[in-house]
């Protein structure tokens, strides 16, 4: 893959390398994890990645293998998985930067799910919660099958919803706090699942995500819905930006 910089991160579906590190996990997809007609929801599938990441991250012995918080994500859905499918998922490092990585996933399902997602994590200091550099046991683990590629940190959604565009109450629960006390990255997929459920859209698409200031239980917050963009905001502040394009 060389060392070129990719100016947006987690926005290429790159294969699986030929060498270096992936790590391999199976689940069955179940009830709480799916629609009223039975298909994986896009929350659940942000779990997913979650689990995977965290264990591979275990699995390979980094110290701060918990302290990471996701900053960009992208996930296609070619075909749903359902209840009660086993799917395995594979996930591996397709690039870094000095605080962040890029992490590929792919979800295959016995009864046909594709799935394939890609994200960019940072590594933050799980006392302050403030980013943390990548050390070296970090690159000895995942430096071959990232290949060396560099990815920035920038963001590419735009950041502000239109001005004159209906708005409406988003009640985000404590349950959806994390250890960092801040709303988990699952929870904002939500928003875009329900307004997906909500109008009626297939699950079938490239669904894309940027958090840009953390998410509190008590704000008070608002959802903005512009075609096929989503603002979740509060205080004036855009807390995440959703764009989802449907494939047919």
């Amino acid at each position: 893959m060389g060392s070129a910089v990719s100016e947006r991160p987690a926005t290429e579906l790159l294969p699986m390398p030929p060498t270096g590190r992936s790590f391999r996990s199976e689940r069955a997809v179940r009830l709480g994890d799916v629609d009223p007609g039975g298909e994986l929801r896009l929350d659940a599938i942000a779990r997913y990645l979650q689990d995977v990441a965290s264990d591979d991250a275990l699995d390979a012995g980094l110290p701060n293998a918990l302290g990471w918080v996701v900053r960009r994500a992208l996930i296609r859905v070619e075909h749903p998985a359902t209840v009660g499918e086993r799917v395995g998922l594979t996930t591996f490092c397709t690039g870094a930067g000095r605080s962040w990585a890029e992490r590929r996933t792919c979800i295959v399902g016995e009864q046909g799910a594709s799935i394939d997602a890609v994200s960019l994590w940072v590594q933050v200091d799980i006392e302050t919660g403030r980013p943390a550099r990548l050390g070296h046991q970090f690159f000895d683990l995942y430096g071959e099958s990232s290949g060396g590629r560099v990815v920035s940190s920038k963001l590419g959604l735009p950041a502000r919803p239109p001005e004159h565009t209906d708005r409406q109450m988003w009640v985000f629960r404590r349950a959806d706090l994390d250890q960092f006390d801040h709303v988990n990255n699952a929870a904002h997929w939500a928003v875009v699942e329900e307004v997906l459920q909500r109008g009626g859209s297939r699950r079938r698409g490239v669904g894309e995500l940027e958090y840009l200031n953390p998410a509190d239980a008590d704000d008070l917050t608002e959802l903005v819905v512009d075609h096929d963009m989503i603002w979740v905001v509060a205080h004036g502040r855009t807390l995440t930006v959703a764009r989802w394009t449907p494939l047919d």
